[in-house]
């Protein structure tokens, strides 16, 4: 899943700055959204580099009677073609969310908002992969005949939350949280889109077979929280 948070960054960087539209009180950056961003980065890469989590899953294949009814109906085999649909889509919502929300602004108000999404997504992808440490929760795949082949993957215990689901809805919400206190142009039919987005990536990691449904909700409800939290508490300019 690596890619896709590194996909969202760079689109996220690709967009700059035309002169155009007023913004009102514009956050202000500070050094120390560098720093933030930067640490965010360094927990969002330490499980990965400290190998966890340590271990086999406790059964491979698993009983699917253990899981939640919810979870355990929409199992189903593991899909290539959902996994890189989910990837495509969570790529355009980045780079949408990129367009309606710096494209277009004077400088000030632009490095102010790209500040508040780098700090959203950098730090909704570090929580996101720590919870996901914590929780060791196995993927789907661990339920059907593959289990085997996926047991040796510590990826095949990090299923809960859903990265996917909660980087698109941080991207969602707080550009909605922007747009609103900036009166973006387009904000309704934008935040909109986005959202409508967000659930087709979770949707599609679902229907992949790289999550459970309660997966992508638990990513949607804390990438909702992070996206709603940083824009509201990030200084604005005097």
């Amino acid at each position: 899943m690596h890619r896709g948070f590194f996909a969202v960054l760079v689109l996220v960087l690709a967009v700059g700055p035309v002169a155009g539209q007023e913004g009102a009180a514009p956050y202000r950056v500070r050094w120390g959204d560098a720093a933030s961003v930067g640490t965010a980065g360094v927990f969002y890469v330490l499980p990965a580099a400290l190998g966890l989590p340590h271990g086999a899953p406790a059964c491979a294949p698993c009983d699917p009677a253990t899981l939640p009814g919810l979870d355990r109906w929409a199992l189903g085999p593991v899909s290539e073609t959902g996994d890189v649909a989910s990837d495509v889509v969570l790529i355009g919502v980045a780079g949408f969310t990129a367009l309606a929300g710096l494209h277009g602004l004077p400088a000030q108000q632009w490095h102010g908002n790209f500040a508040v999404f780098a700090n959203a997504a950098s730090w909704t992808a570090a929580s996101t992969e720590w919870l996901k440490v914590l929780a060791r929760r196995k993927r789907p795949v661990l339920y059907t005949s593959a289990a085997v082949t996926a047991a040796s993957d510590p990826e095949s215990q990090q299923s809960l939350p859903s990265l996917h689901a909660s980087l698109a809805f941080a991207a969602a919400t707080s550009y909605l949280i922007i747009a609103r206190r900036q009166h973006l142009l387009h904000r309704t039919r934008n935040a909109l889109l986005l959202y409508a987005g967000a659930v087709v990536v979770a949707a599609l990691r679902v229907a992949g077979g790289q999550h459970f449904p309660t997966d992508v909700l638990t990513g949607a409800a804390l990438g909702s929280g992070i996206g709603w939290l940083v824009p509201t508490i990030h200084p604005t300019q005097p």
